[in-house]
């Protein structure tokens, strides 16, 4: 019997059978590829050597906590200015615009995700900066109208702006402090980055 013709591609037209090697193929892996539990694969729970380019966990978390305390500052910093901004706005103007209080929430919240990170001691921080820099911009703002009234320093006038702010609270407000407490911790952790 005579073997069929070979197909227009030069091999046989016959079913393959199974090939005996001496020699295991090649597998199609990709380069460097190691199997598990192969020779050469890495064990489980083990840490290679530190490269010395790499900073250390130690190094990465104290980064980490300097990262925080420049958070802080810079969203205290930020909550100051704001509630300057704040009650240079209130003194103008005859209303109340505790609305800005998302804006003056943003102004603090920003900085202490960005730079701080993820740590869960700062969206409560952003929240209480929000609420603490919308009480002093409020406390400016009366301070401010009343010396634009009378005349008189600023010093003598902090206690009657604490008076005044105290009796013309309406429950407006509440909402706008609910709003600086709420938009400080959301934005806070919202911008927090992961690096």
């Amino acid at each position: 019997m005579t073997a069929p013709e070979p197909g227009t591609d030069g091999q046989s037209v016959r079913p393959r059978m199974a090939q005996h090697y001496s020699v295991a193929p090649e597998p199609d892996a990709p380069e460097g590829y190691v199997a598990p539990g192969m020779p050469g694969a890495p064990v489980a729970g083990y840490d290679p050597a530190p490269d010395p380019a790499e900073p250390s966990a130690g190094r990465r978390r104290r980064r980490r906590r300097r990262r925080t305390g420049l958070a802080v500052a810079v969203s205290a910093t930020a909550m100051l200015v704001g509630a300057l901004a704040y009650g240079a706005a209130l003194s103008r103007v005859q209303s109340s615009i505790g609305w800005l209080a998302i804006a003056l929430a943003a102004a603090v919240a920003w900085p202490l995700g960005r730079i701080g990170g993820q740590n869960r001691t700062l969206p409560p921080l952003g929240a209480l900066l929000s609420a603490t820099g919308l009480l002093l911009g409020q406390l400016l703002g009366q301070t401010l109208r009343l010396h634009r009234l009378e005349g008189t320093p600023y010093g003598e006038l902090l206690g009657d702006a604490l008076r005044i702010w105290r009796a013309d609270r309406h429950p407006v407000d509440l909402a706008f402090y609910g709003i600086a407490l709420i938009g400080g911790f959301l934005l806070t952790r919202r911008t927090a980055s992961t690096d």
